[in-house]
């Protein structure tokens, strides 16, 4: 019998906005996560990127809210600006279309401190931002933390890694001491580190849950390898792109590349592209990333830490201008692509002398690369 997100135990309004999104049945780490959330469980959850993760926490907390109480029920942490504005609008946009009148705030650093506290006064339930900003703003006692009934770490190996994990901790013990009756806890990540672990032991013994599939990617995705010199890799991503139509793709680059000379490269002939590392700010990158979802932008450049948890609709195509260290964070590139059973394209460019990078890849990966003819394939 095919699972529905009424089974789960949310309300009708919340099902009947998924539908209106043609969002008919729950995933399976929805159907894992949503029941033990609003039963009040702690939960440590591992799933593959793609899959649902964001759901399977906003669900239950947006059924559980009690728009009534003015003051914050829930905190939502993630390791980047990006992440907790993307996610503070799907939780938005969905408390409105289910018809829950529940006020949701996004706090993130590099941000006006001053609009963020006249925000505050409009007393949110759910908050939703970066460690720092929540950390410095709940220090400040602008923040107050005595309603919290959950917290919630999205990415949580970034969040409790050897860079984030401190002020983590901070926070979870500023909040214990402030709220209370201890918040429940839920932290949800595609990837979970032994060090993560270890550092999530404020849970207690929380509910494992663990979504098989990060080793596999979508049938309906393509994957080739094009050699081409290191020198020349710039110039064949923007060719590409010209000759097979990619109408949103995204560049995953690494360290050897400069990613203002890069961008200026790909924009050489009238390629639109934007870049969400360098030196952009704040508001450059939100603005990058609102133009390519509305297909102003064709290619977005971006390195592993920068596109990690965004969610980008409709991507076609995904060039590794560098080789990913290991078959995992190939697998992470490749899902921003093929999603909702969309058709999608994974190119890889790697310079002769990585020849033998590449067969160590394909091996962990499972299958071979196709060599790709752009002349052929340009022609739709």
């Amino acid at each position: 019998m095919e699972q529905t997100f009424t089974a789960l135990g949310l309300p009708e309004a919340l099902a009947a906005a998924l539908r209106a999104q043609g969002i008919l049945t729950p995933l399976p780490v929805q159907t894992a996560a949503v029941p033990r959330l609003l039963a009040g469980e702690n939960l440590l959850v591992q799933a593959p990127t793609g899959t649902g993760k964001t759901l399977a926490y906003l669900l239950p907390i947006l059924a559980r809210l009690d728009a009534a109480l003015p003051q914050v029920q829930v905190v939502v942490l993630a390791p980047t600006q990006e992440l907790s504005m993307q996610i503070a609008r799907t939780a938005r946009e969905l408390a409105q279309a289910a018809g829950i009148p529940v006020r949701v705030l996004g706090l993130i650093g590099g941000a006006s401190i001053k609009r963020q506290l006249e925000k505050l006064k409009e007393k949110p339930q759910l908050v939703v931002g970066t460690t720092g900003r929540i950390l410095e703003l709940a220090q400040k006692g602008k923040l107050k933390l005595s309603g919290v009934r959950l917290l919630v770490l999205d990415e949580f190996d970034r969040l409790l890694d050897k860079q984030g994990g401190e002020e983590t901790a901070a926070f979870v013990q500023r909040l214990r001491r402030e709220a209370p009756e201890a918040p429940h806890y839920a932290l949800f990540s595609a990837t979970a580190t032994k060090l993560a672990c270890e550092r999530a032991a404020f849970l207690g013994a929380p509910v494992r849950i663990t979504i098989e599939g990060a080793a596999h990617v979508p049938s309906a995705i393509r994957h080739y390898a094009v050699m081409t010199p290191f020198r020349e890799k710039a110039e064949r991503v923007r060719r590409l792109t010209r000759r097979l139509g990619v109408r949103r793709g995204i560049v995953f680059l690494g360290r050897a590349f400069d990613a203002e000379r890069t961008l200026a490269k790909l924009r050489y002939d009238g390629v639109r592209a934007e870049a969400l590392v360098g030196t952009a700010d704040k508001m450059a990158r939100q603005k990058a990333i609102a133009d390519f979802r509305r297909g102003r932008v064709t290619l977005l450049l971006a390195t592993d830490v920068a596109a990690r948890g965004l969610d980008l609709p409709e991507v076609d195509t995904v060039f590794n201008l560098d080789l990913p260290e290991d078959a995992r964070t190939y697998l992470h590139r490749a899902g921003r692509t093929g999603r909702a059973g969309r058709e999608g394209r994974v190119i890889t460019l790697a310079d002769y002398r990585e020849a033998e990078k590449l067969t160590r890849l394909s091996r962990q990966l499972g299958f071979d690369f196709s060599p790709l003819k752009p002349q052929k394939q340009g022609r739709r």
